[in-house]
Formats: structure tokens, sequence, C-alpha cells
């Protein structure tokens, strides 16, 4: 696990160095990456002289500049915090010395999600809402947290088939995975009326669940029950659970809607373990990660020929291997191949479906297809956030702007705090930049980066932002930045593979060469 380094709060501001981003509430302010740090430099020594020396050497790294050029970058520090929050100034000039931060009491390593959920919190929806919180694993055992996710995981996608409820994604209720919760603040955060948590046991050939639900607008028990089953059951359990929690949303609900939760399952346990095993890696999105899924992944397909979601997650992970591993050919006809196996098995599997779309339409470029692929996703399940965000992704390099950031704000909506969110923020980046709203591009790459500071993609989007607002220097920060991530970005290439549209291309291709990246 990687260890984020210091965060800094501020007044209203919030600094994230590592990915080089001041934050004003929840929102990033247009701060260079020099005056950031500069500002770091500040904060560590609050209220203590800071030589001119010191913050030259950080922010110049040694070289030889003259007075003026640490003056201007001070004096634009000192323009966004008046800009965002209309203060004084906060950075005392130390005349033939140096320079002093005397604003707000500095506080370092606060948490930086609970400010973003508080500000950005969002209104119930008009039909009921709910939210399935990760299930407590009491089986004493570490590697049995994968069935306890994976429960989870089904019970989520059988109450996202009922065409009339609000159902939270699972990458935002598992943000809260492993904390102490106050039910009332979940609901609050995630805009939903119900929250769903529980726990699960499995030992030997046995496993209890106990669920409840919660009215997360008064703290109420509405519904609660405890399972004893045979592990052979555990199908027949999660779709029991799910239809426990739908009925106690609405008693009346319609024996129709109810049998919507039911779906096929693959015949094999194993193939279905193989699957929950690999999940994780698949979400990455990193190479190296992707291909120790795949092994996973093979041995389902083989146990199972059939089995839709291996094949969509195949799918994805040779998607992710031909674009950051150098657009192999082989890699591209893997993932349609997979593809196309989801979508035959998969007609009644809105993740698989999912999944095969996003291939179909970034490797085989046909979007129509992948379109009637995300749009049966959605009849079967209208409250997947993935596929919303994975279509907005299609959009963006179709130079549909509009529809791109309209399908990323909806994905967003029903999962505020998505671990594929960087997708969301990359689609908005591409859309607003080919409008010419750089500010605005600018803003969502940041976004983008923050989510995601290991994807080359995300400073891809920065970088163009940056080029085409005549913030040079930080373009080409960014643009060295993607080249550490993957050494072997060539930008006609990338669009090539992606099937980019032409008036993107250009847009996004003169702004990359500005940035000073290879074509």
């Amino acid at each position: 696990m990687t260890v984020r380094g210091d965060l800094f709060q501020f007044g209203p501001f919030r600094l994230d160095p590592e990915v080089g981003i001041l934050f004003y509430g929840a929102e990033p302010t247009m701060l260079g990456q020099r005056a950031v740090t500069l500002l770091r430099l500040l904060l560590q020594n609050a209220g203590v002289p800071v030589s001119k020396d010191a913050l030259i050497e950080a922010g110049w790294g040694g070289m030889a500049v003259a007075d003026n050029n640490l003056t201007v970058q001070i004096a634009a520090l000192r323009r966004v915090l008046v800009d965002a929050a209309n203060v004084g100034s906060w950075i005392e000039t130390l005349p033939r010395r140096g320079y002093r931060y005397v604003g707000p009491a500095v506080a370092t390593n606060v948490p930086d999600a609970s400010a973003a959920r508080a500000a950005s919190a969002p209104t119930l929806p008009e039909k009921p809402s709910v939210a399935v919180l990760p299930f407590s694993n009491l089986s004493g055992d570490p590697q049995q947290e994968y069935f306890a996710d994976g429960m989870v995981d089904d019970i989520i996608t059988g109450l996202a088939r009922i065409k009339w409820l609000f159902v939270i994604a699972r990458n935002s209720t598992f943000t809260y995975k492993g904390r102490a919760v106050d039910v009332k603040q979940v609901g609050r955060e995630l805009g939903v009326r119900y929250v769903l948590e529980g726990s699960v046991r499995k030992a030997g050939g046995s496993v209890r669940v106990a669920g409840q639900m919660i009215d997360a607008s008064t703290g109420a028990h509405i519904w609660a029950e405890r399972y004893d089953r045979s592990f052979e059951d555990i199908f027949a359990l999660q779709d029991e659970i799910a239809l426990s929690a739908v009925g106690a949303i609405a008693p009346s609900l319609r024996k129709a809607e109810i049998e919507r939760v039911r779906r096929k399952r693959p015949d094999s346990l194993d193939a279905y373990d193989l699957v929950l095993q690999a999940q994780p890696d698949v979400d990455s999105g990193m190479p190296e990660q992707v291909t120790r899924a795949l092994v996973l992944l093979d041995r389902a397909v083989a146990l199972e020929p059939a089995y839709a979601l291996a094949h969509g997650n195949a799918a994805m992970c040779h998607h992710c291997l031909f674009l950051r591993a150098g657009l192999q050919e082989i890699n591209r006809a893997s993932s349609i191949r997979h593809a196309r196996s989801a979508i035959v098995h998969g007609q009644d599997d809105a993740l698989a479906l999912t999944w095969a779309g996003f291939s179909i339409g970034m490797d085989a470029h046909d979007r129509a297809a992948a379109f009637t692929a995300l749009e049966a996703a959605i009849a079967i399940s209208p409250s997947s956030a993935l596929t919303y965000i994975l279509g907005s992704v299609i959009l963006g390099w179709s130079g549909e702007a509009e529809r791109a950031i309209e399908w990323s704000e909806r994905g967003m909506r029903l999962s505020p705090f998505d671990s594929w969110a960087w997708a969301a923020f990359d689609a908005q980046a591409m859309s607003h930049l080919l409008r010419g709203r750089y500010e605005e591009a600018c803003r969502a790459a940041y976004k983008s980066v923050q989510a995601n500071p290991a994807h080359s993609i995300t400073y891809v989007q920065l970088a163009a932002a940056l080029a085409k607002l005549g913030r040079l220097d930080e373009a080409r920060a960014a643009a060295a930045r993607v080249l550490e991530l993957q050494p072997t970005f060539r930008y006609s290439r990338q669009f090539a593979g992606v099937n980019c549209a032409p008036a993107l291309a250009d847009a996004l291709g003169s702004a990359l060469r500005d940035a000073g990246l290879p074509e």
C-alpha cells in the first residue's frame, strides 16, 4: 500500500502536495506546481521565517535564478488565496530575508475525504434509495475477506435490478470498509434513505449471515434477520437477503419486480470464487495487476466457458494491456474476443455487458455495438454507475462532449466516491478541452489526477489543459510524469488505439506537442 505524504489544512484550504493541488473546500484551485512547492515549505514552517535561498532551492532545485522569479511565484500564490477565499495576506514579506506564513493554524495529515463529502453531500433522490455497506468478516480468517465482499457485491447487483430503486454503487460504499460508521452520516454523505449493513461468518461448510436495514434519516431499524445456511446454498442466500431488503423498503413490491433480483448464476462455485479473487486486480487498471488477474480469470473460463462475468473481466484486462503495455495487437484481439463472449453469455448480467461494451467501443472501435451493450446493461440495472462512467469515456473519445459530461455526472451521482471516478473526470477533461473550456478542463484533470495518480492518462489530460492555458512549465512537468508512468507513450499511437475523433485529436495533439510529449 502506498503511503500518502502530508496533507495540510489551513482555513478553508487543503494542500495535497503529492498530487500538487491546493483545494478550496472540495474544489481544486489553479495554483501552479512551483507555487505549490513554495507553499508547502511555508506551511511546514508556519510562523517561522523562511529564507529566499531555502525557497529558491525548494522551487528551482538549486538553479541560479533571479530574485524576481521568486517574487512572481509568491505574488501568484497570494493572488490564488485572495481570489478563492477573499482573504487578507497570509504570507508576510520579510525585507532582504524571505517570507513567513502568518495565516490560520495549519493542521497536517487531516483526512481529506470527509471535508469533500460534506461539501458535496447529494440530495435525496425522489425514489427510494439504499446503500449496502461492506459486511464485516467474522470468520477470523483474513483470506475470507473476498468472500464477504463478494456476497455484498451480489446483493448490490440484485437490488440494482429494481428499476424504481436508487442503489449506490459498490465502489462508493466500500470506501467505508473497515471503519466504524454513523449510519446517519453515511446516509447524508451518499444521499440515501436506507442503509443495509451486516456480517458474514464462514466456517467449514456453513455460513452465517446477519443483516439489518436502517432508516438513515432517523436511525430506526426497520428490518433485521439472521441466516444459517450450508455453503452450497450461498447463491440462494444472497438472493434471499436482497429480497428481504427490498421488501423492507416497499412491502407492496410486486412479484414481477421481486423476480428481477434473481438472475442466472455460474454453475461452478470454483469459477465464481476465482472471479471474486481477481476483481480487485482488474479494477486497478495497472498492467502488472491485470496480468496477475488474468491467471485467475483464465482458470475460471476453463472451468466454465460460458461464464460471462469472467469473460468481461478478461476483456478489461486485455484492454488495459493493449493501451498501457505497448499497443500489442494480440491484446486488442483478446479484448474483443472476450467481450463478444461476455455479450453472448451475459444477456442478464449488467456488469459483464458493461465491461464488454467498453472493450468493444474502445478496442473494436464499434461505438454502436458498444452502446447497444451499455444500454442493455442500464435496462437490467438502472443504478449501474460504472456503465455510465465507462460510457462517458467512450463518448469523450468519440468527440460527443456534452453527452460525455452528462453520462459522467450521472455515474458520479450514483457512486459519488467511485474508484473509477478518475475515468469520469478524464472524460470531462477531454470534453471541456474540445469545447474550448480550458479552465474547466484543467479543473477536471486535476480531479482525475487526485483520484488516480498512478494512471498515465490522467496526466495526459492535465498536460493538454495546462498547455492550452499557456502554463507550459507545468504542462511539461505533467508530460514528464506521463513518460515516467508509460515510457512508450506516443500520442498519435494512443489516438489511433482508441479511435479518437479527428477534432479532439487535433485539439489534444497540438496541446500535447506544446507540452513536449512525443508524437
